[in-house]
């Protein structure tokens, strides 16, 4: 590797190495209190729940007033008229009052608020790995249990790193599974299951964003005091042979 490449390499091993610490030591604890705050902000009162519902713009078809399809329509087509009626209200329904059927602008609202800290718990596990991967020594034979201990705190900053990330595909979920039930609702609008289970998949959306946060904030905050009373056997696994640290 040429010099200059690995002096570039060296220096950003240092840098990240300060800012990792800096991150456990005083941005952590700030994200724990944020996200406490938002836990018990009126966003996610569970008071809140029975206000989250939201007109689908969807119209509840008036059986009683339509008419059937004329029984010489019926023969010839050759069926009883029950499935002209099922085609005939799904065409009439997919023309909107308003144009579109809207998300839950409640939901809406909480992701919103959530996807910064979801990006930066992320990245603030990615520097904090990367630290400890810096800091763990060559290779050797005896006096590895400080060495044990970087691997163990380790594997619990990368779990909270695929656990964070995993949180925007969940959302992401979500959102998939509930436009595919509102489009059931537009064909069937008469089947009101389907216009219930929007409705329980927005009351388990907002329970699963509350847990989010109050994942979020017991990562930080787990992370926070278990590599503080570790820090000496992070930065100095072993007891000697500091010239062989990276």
């Amino acid at each position: 590797m040429p010099e200059d490449s690995t002096s570039k390499v060296e220096s950003l091993k240092e840098s990240t190495k300060a800012k990792a610490e800096e991150l456990v030591k005083s941005v952590f604890p700030k994200k724990v209190m944020e996200l406490q705050n938002i836990l018990e902000s009126e966003l996610l009162n569970y008071d809140r729940l029975p206000t989250i519902y939201t007109d689908l713009n969807i119209p509840t078809p008036d059986l009683a007033n339509n008419h059937e399809p004329s029984k010489k329509k019926r023969k010839m087509d050759g069926h009883d008229g029950g499935e002209d009626y099922i085609k005939m209200q799904g065409s009439a329904v997919l023309a909107l009052p308003n144009g579109i059927s809207p998300s839950n602008q409640h939901i809406v609202e909480i992701v919103d608020k959530l996807k910064p800290y979801i990006r930066d718990l992320v990245e603030h596990a990615n520097c904090v790995k990367m630290w400890i991967t810096f800091m763990i020594p060559r290779i050797e034979d005896g006096n590895n249990f400080g060495v044990s201990v970087q691997e163990d705190i380790l594997a619990d900053v990368v779990h909270a790193e695929t656990e964070s990330a995993s949180f925007s595909t969940h959302i992401a979920n979500y959102f998939i599974t509930r436009g595919k039930m509102v489009t059931k609702l537009m064909k069937y609008p008469f089947v009101a299951d389907y216009r219930r289970v929007v409705s329980e998949l927005d009351e388990k959306q907002f329970m699963s964003l509350r847990l989010t946060v109050a994942e979020m904030r017991n990562n930080y905050c787990g992370l926070n005091d278990l590599i503080l009373k570790n820090l000496d056997k992070i930065k100095k696994p072993r007891s000697h042979n500091a010239e062989n640290m990276f």
